[in-house]
């Protein structure tokens, strides 16, 4: 079925079963890292129950979905450093909520390192992330058009620049973005966690507003 089937929503709460694995998806080694490791419980639980929740970066609140035939096949978001104070509030409650005390000093101690290789956004721009379409519909369009969504949140007067983060891991988003005109200005490496939980090093790329 061709991609102008496909049209964007705010999401709802009531998305969190078709969103969550989408969010994961984007992310998925490092999503662990900070949320699973040893821990009972794991990573797409903590995330199913903050976009439940609404607030913070991981809420409901904070995302779009792409919906086809009635079916969430795509999930995003954006936001800029107007957010970051709220954001943070909102995840030291709900970490600490769902891991108590100890547990969750240590998911937000791997949560501050991870944010040395993935930076939150500087003032003037517009981050893009947690950017997931479903398996079997990669290569259709619905990416580039889920991201071409999100951009259209960024304003001259507030952001000068769009940006996102791509693993190195992943050439393939990479070629995606670099389509829409996004460059890379950094690269980070990491030794953040092991096997399967091993953060990836990270490009930052960005784009200039209205360019």
């Amino acid at each position: 079925m061709p991609t102008s089937a496909l049209e964007f929503r705010p999401a709802t709460a009531a998305d969190v079963d078709a969103a969550v694995p989408l969010i994961h998806s984007s992310g998925p080694a490092t999503f662990d890292y900070v949320f699973a490791p040893r821990e009972a419980v794991q990573s797409l639980h903590f995330l199913a129950a903050a976009f439940r929740d609404g607030a913070g970066e991981f809420g409901w609140r904070n995302h779009v979905v792409g919906v086809r035939d009635g079916t969430v096949v795509a999930a995003g978001a954006a936001w800029d450093a107007a957010s970051t104070f709220a954001f943070m509030r909102a995840a030291t409650r709900q970490i600490l909520g769902g891991y108590g005390l100890l547990r969750g000093a240590a998911v937000i101690g791997r949560g501050l390192a991870v944010e040395r290789v993935i930076r939150p956004p500087a003032d003037g721009e517009l981050y893009v992330a947690h950017l997931g379409v479903r398996p079997e519909l990669r290569g259709t369009g619905i990416g580039a058009a889920l991201v071409r969504h999100l951009l259209a949140r960024a304003t001259p007067d507030r952001h000068r620049r769009a940006s996102l983060d791509v693993a190195l891991t992943n050439p393939r988003a990479q070629a995606l973005y670099e389509r829409l005109g996004f460059r890379v200005v950094a690269e980070r490496a990491v030794a953040l966690g092991a096997g399967q939980r091993k953060v990836p090093g990270h490009r930052r790329m960005v784009l200039e507003v209205g360019a």
